[in-house]
């Protein structure tokens, strides 16, 4: 199950960041007496296991990469434009009937 972390009680970050500075409220406005709950901060924590971790580096590796091979598609213009570029029939023929047979078997 997931919890959405952005929606947190603000409130709840406000008091635990005026406590982290080392002062509550009450000892800012030169009162001499320290509240409970300034002693006890409780602080919520998140770990990733090193799977999570793996996956987190590989999306931010996988987000780096173009979508489209710029220089494979400017060497494939230049084949056509001179050319050199010939299309092999069975292999195309045999790799539409792949794909056919592929989509065949997603409904």
């Amino acid at each position: 199950m997931a919890i959405d972390i952005k929606q947190v009680n603000t409130n709840t970050n406000n008091r635990a960041s005026s406590l982290s500075n080392g002062k509550s409220a009450a000892i800012n406005s030169g009162s001499a007496k320290a509240t409970p709950a300034a002693d006890t901060v409780k602080s919520d924590s998140v770990s990733l296991t090193s799977d999570a971790q793996k996956v987190q580096d590989i999306q931010t590796k996988l987000s780096a990469i173009p979508e489209i091979d710029a220089q494979k598609v400017a060497e494939i213009k230049a084949a056509i434009a001179e050319g050199r570029y010939k299309v092999d029939p069975e292999k195309l023929a045999s790799n539409i009937a792949q794909f056919e047979h592929e989509l065949k078997d997603l409904n």
